[in-house]
C-alpha cells in the first residue's frame, strides 16, 4: 500500500511542477514557443482549461486559475491517498 501511495504522491508532484513552470513561462512569452513549452502546454492546458472557463481574469489580466487548479489538483492527491489507503488498507 505504502508503494501505491508513494507513486500517486510523486506523479501528483511531477504534475505541480509541471503547472509551476508553465505559469512562470507565462511571464516570458518566448519561452513557450520552444519545445519544452509547447510540450508543457500540451500536458497542462487541457487541465487549466476548464478553471479559465469558471474563473475570469481580474482587472482584465491577473489569471488566478491556476492557482485554483493547483489547490484543486493538491485535494485530489490527498484524496486518492486516502481512497488507496481505505482500500489496500
Amino acid at each position: 500500500m505504502n508503494e501505491v501511495s508513494s507513486i500517486i504522491y510523486i506523479l501528483f508532484q511531477i504534475y505541480y511542477y509541471m503547472i509551476l513552470v508553465y505559469i512562470l513561462m507565462s511571464w516570458l512569452p518566448n519561452l513557450r514557443e520552444n519545445f519544452i513549452g509547447e510540450l508543457l502546454g500540451k500536458l497542462v492546458e487541457p487541465y487549466l482549461a476548464p478553471f479559465r472557463r469558471i474563473i475570469p481574469p481580474l482587472f482584465g489580466t491577473l489569471d488566478i486559475s491556476p492557482i485554483v487548479a493547483i489547490i484543486m489538483l493538491r485535494f485530489a492527491a490527498v484524496g486518492l491517498q486516502s481512497i488507496v489507503a481505505s482500500v489496500f488498507g
